[in-house]
């Protein structure tokens, strides 16, 4: 039987390159997407180059709770034990804009989402198994606390969204390596991408984090050395950068106090407690 691989936002990008290799190593996949029909030209692409790739592809809106559970209850009916979750899947709006469930979308689909399906699946993952989150060094950009991700007095700002957000995957990061010892949990910077986001929000990117523009191939890198290789598979509650060097996320980042009080109220948000 093929190890199991739970792979968010493979129709585009950098997560279509990650699911591919993915497949081509052994795994079998889960996919979850927002459109189902790009899902299946992703999965018959797979199949071309690997005609014994095992995939399912599961609808799945991560800014929607309601579709996140829907979508982790579908995955644990037809799944035994998760080897490989990757929390791939990210956007930023350009405009102030709301989830389903009144959060702001950027931080919805970035943090929420993941982080209610990593905790809906996450007894599934026993020891052995690993958790790759991809953030982004635009963590950096933003020193406020992620608990002001909601002020309604606060003039929107894309940059600042996003900054949050991924500041929230490295903290969720942290502290769920805590959590789960005996698994790999580990997150990432994969470079500034060209993917489907591009040319619209890169000069934001750019001024972000001032890197040159990596093609989607190199930028899935830093993911497939977290999920593929023998010496990541002994390293937990890391950062890494776009070179899958271990490298230091800002101080933030890194506060104990921030991750606890980060998950404490992500719980209260997406209803765990």
């Amino acid at each position: 039987m093929k190890p199991i691989a739970v792979i968010t936002g493979t129709t585009h990008g950098i997560g279509r390159v990650t699911a591919r290799e993915l497949a081509r190593a052994g795994f079998a996949l889960r996919m979850l997407c927002r459109d189902l029909e790009a899902a299946a030209r992703v999965a018959d692409e797979i199949r071309a180059l690997a005609p014994a790739a095992e995939i399912e592809s599961v609808r799945c809106d991560l800014a929607s709770l309601a579709s996140v559970r829907a979508a982790a209850l579908a995955v644990l009916k037809g799944t035994g034990p998760i080897a490989l979750l990757v929390n791939n899947a990210g956007m930023v709006s350009t405009r102030a804009r709301r989830s389903p469930d009144g959060f702001e979308l950027t931080f919805a689909c970035n943090h929420l989402g993941p982080f209610l399906l990593t905790e809906l699946l996450r007894d599934r993952i026993g020891a052995g198994g690993r958790i790759v989150t991809v953030a982004s060094r635009a963590h950096l950009r933003d020193p406020l606390p992620v608990a002001g991700v909601d002020d309604p007095g606060e003039r929107y700002r894309a940059v600042r969204a996003y900054a949050r957000s991924k500041l929230a995957n490295i903290q969720h990061s942290f502290a769920l390596a805590r959590r789960m010892p005996g698994v790999a949990v580990n997150c990432l910077h994969p470079g500034v991408v060209a993917t489907h986001l591009l040319p619209k929000w890169l000069q934001l990117v750019q001024r972000l984090i001032g890197r040159t523009v990596l093609d989607v191939e190199r930028g899935a890198q830093t993911s497939l050395y977290l999920a593929l290789s023998q010496e990541a598979g002994e390293v937990t509650g890391r950062y890494f950068d776009e070179h899958s060097r271990v490298t230091q996320p800002s101080a933030l980042a890194q506060d104990v106090a921030a991750q606890e009080a980060l998950w404490t109220a992500s719980e209260r948000w997406v209803g765990l407690r």
